[in-house]
């Protein structure tokens, strides 16, 4: 049974994505609390839902990966069904910020190693199907609300969210080393910038654990709360930015992502050339339309974030 109470499956407005046909006998494996190596065997049937996407009224579209037997491993179906959600809620204009989870106690423990052949090879380019590059290219702000492990692949996922919010259980794990598998989902890259180098290579390398708490210290999530506040925190946060002008919220994560993969000094020149272009782009309806949006704003109650 689901965990996560802003999934109403009667309701018409959820969209389902089915897997493919499954692979036989899946299986993940990681490092549990006493450092020694686990595995849950557990192929889904036919009739699993395995990826769910929930829009509500709000403009809040919730993903859950739905596997929690298996601690939400993802089969190669899973995560081309994933990529669909993704482009899916991103061309969906009454969706306006979007939250991925993880039903049960994992939020991801990674690709499903029984099926890593069929996962790897000959795929790591296939950019349409590749979930994080689908949430790199997405316009909409993604929110992370991590329960529980995100290991690996399920690390990656999490490092391509915009804003991360943990519970205090979450622990971030980095295998690649351990099984023998190269990172393309970007996790070799990212990390480092967001934590440091030295920090990344002794995650990475030694495939030591970060916990919430340490994961909040070193700057990789933004609020760490308790199991049962997880999703009430990540819609708090999709609201606050909701209640924000929308275009100018997709402008803002467009420069500020781009800008990271520059220089400090182009990434100042691009947000010159950017904003000089808005600025040309505006009729004096739109400055009026401004200026009075700011004038609602300032008689509204500030957010309480």
């Amino acid at each position: 049974m689901l965990q996560n109470p802003h999934l109403t499956p009667n309701l018409p407005h959820l969209l389902v994505f089915r897997p493919f046909p499954v692979f036989p006998g899946t299986s993940t494996g990681f490092s549990g609390k006493s450092g020694t190596n686990f595995f849950i065997n557990m192929a889904p049937t036919s009739s699993e839902t395995l990826i769910l996407i929930d829009r509500k009224p709000n403009g809040v579209a919730w993903i859950t990966i739905n596997r929690p037997k298996s601690l939400n491993s993802l089969t190669r179906p899973m995560f081309v069904d994933l990529a669909r959600a993704f482009k899916s809620l991103d061309s969906d204009d009454l969706v306006k910020v979007i939250v991925i989870t993880g039903s049960g106690r994992a939020f991801c423990s990674g690709v499903d190693l029984s099926a890593a052949e069929g996962v790897f090879k000959g795929d790591v380019k296939d950019v349409e199907n590749d979930p994080v590059i689908q949430m790199e290219r997405c316009r909409k702000p993604i929110i992370g609300a991590i329960n529980g492990f995100a290991v690996t692949a399920g690390f990656e996922i999490s490092l391509a969210c915009d804003i991360l919010v943990a519970s205090t259980d979450a622990k971030f794990v980095d295998t690649h080393t351990r099984f023998g598998i190269f990172p393309s989902w970007g996790l070799s890259q990212k990390l480092s910038r967001i934590i440091g180098p030295n920090r990344a290579r002794e995650v990475s390398l030694s495939c030591m654990g970060v916990n919430a708490v340490k994961a909040e210290k070193w700057g990789l999530v933004n609020h760490v709360v308790s199991g049962t506040e997880l999703l009430k925190k990540a819609e708090e946060v999709a609201e606050a930015i909701i209640k924000n002008d929308e275009g100018m919220v997709l402008k803002y994560k467009a420069v500020l992502n781009a800008g990271l993969n520059l220089s400090l000094g182009d990434a100042l020149a691009l947000e010159k050339e950017r904003a000089y272009k808005y600025y040309e782009g505006m009729s004096k309806e739109q400055f009026q339309k401004m200026q009075k949006f700011i004038s609602d704003r300032r008689s509204k109650p500030a957010s309480k974030m």
